[in-house]
This record gives C-alpha cells, structure tokens and sequence, in this order.
C-alpha cells in the first residue's frame, strides 16, 4: 500500500472499521500497522527530541502500533496512550499484555480532555486524530496541562479532501474531512504553545499529504 494511499484511508477513516464496529482486528491490518510504525516511529522520536527515560503520550492510539513500537524503544521510559473508544482501548490493552510492556498506561480519553496528569509528558502526539476534535479549546487546554515545561507537541494530521464531508461537531474552518495546518498553528497558539516547525510533507521523504506541525511547551 502506498504511503499516499495510506493517508487517504486514515483521513477518511480515522480508526480501522474493525475497531469501530466492535469486531477483532485482522491480522495482516494489525501487522501492516505495526510495519509502518516501526518505519515511522525513529522519525517521529527525533523530531520530538525522545531521549531514554522520557515520557511521550500517544493521543487517540487506535490499535496502538505506534504506543507500542515507542514503548519497546524507550524501555526506561513511560508511555502513555488515550483512546476515546472503549474497544480501542481494550485492544491497547490487549496488545500491551501481549507484548510484555510494563511501561504502558492507558487512560480513556474524553471529548473535552486527554485525562493526562498535569505536566506528565516529555512529548504528546497526535495522529490523523486532531480533525475530528469537536472541543479544540477545553481539548487544547488539556494537552498544554500535561506537558512539562519545554515539552514538545506534535500534530499529524492532513488537509481536507475538496467535497469531503466534515465530522460531526467539528468547527467549520476545519474545511472538511481533514484540517489546514494553519488552523492548527492557530489554534495551539491560542492554548499556550510556541510553534516551532511545519513539515510539510510527512513522513519525511514520502509523496504523502500529510504533514506534521511541532509545538513546545
């Protein structure tokens, strides 16, 4: 599958249809997930600056690949992954046991907040996730609580499809299924943070309209 492909079907989709249906995840999309975040799991550490011993949030973790690719390479550190959906998070749950982490916790998300500890997190990061936010000012607040100072935020997200539909009960400038990296810029600036960078194709080095957009604390 290409990376342009990929980014389309999550943009679109946001959660595997198993998940949000209920039912088990296959197990090649579980495997192609965890491909792909062992890919992009080296270049998202780096933008973040992810050091041994950090802790680094995985906000709206889905399947939880990426929480557990990250969890494997900072053993003496701490992850925490969110997740508003109660299947979601009893396959995090599920895959963390399977995988023997003991450096893993997960919280139920809500709308208006990620329920992370006040200034628990070296790094937050947000995946295909931040369009579908309906509360973004309660919600942004939240994520600025969690980080320590000098703490890193980062936001992978894509543009909206012309003609897509726009989730429900998210604001209108979001332009549809998907949000202007603008509007994130704004919007996190508007909660505290400092922008640092705008990737503008992300992962580095892919023909992909995804782009990632980095904030500190």
């Amino acid at each position: 599958m290409t990376q342009i492909l990929r980014f389309v079907l999550a943009a679109a989709l946001v959660l595997p249809t198993s998940v949000a249906t209920g039912q088990e995840p296959d197990a090649k999309q579980v495997a192609q997930e965890r491909k792909e975040a062992e890919l992009d799991a080296p270049k998202l550490a780096d933008v973040l600056g992810l050091k041994p011993g950090m802790t680094v949030a995985d906000v709206g973790a889905g399947l939880g690949a990426m929480t557990i690719v990250l969890a494997k390479s900072l053993q003496s550190g701490q992850v925490f992954a969110t997740d508003i959906g109660k299947r979601q998070l009893t396959v995090i749950r599920d895959y963390v046991k399977r995988e023997g982490l003991a450096n893993v916790t997960v919280i139920e998300g809500a709308a208006e907040s990620t329920n992370l500890p006040a200034s628990c997190c070296d790094a937050i990061f947000l995946r295909l996730v931040y369009h579908h936010v309906v509360a973004a000012k309660a919600f942004n607040s939240s994520l600025t609580a969690a980080l320590k100072p000098g703490g890193r935020l980062a936001i992978i997200d894509s543009v909206a499809i012309p003609g897509s539909k726009l989730p429900a009960g998210v604001p209108a400038n979001r332009g549809g299924h998907g949000v202007p990296a603008a509007v994130v810029i704004d919007e996190m600036k508007a909660a505290g943070l400092t922008h640092v960078r705008t990737i503008e194709k992300w992962p580095p080095g892919e023909n992909a309209p995804g782009f990632l957009v980095l904030f500190e604390k």
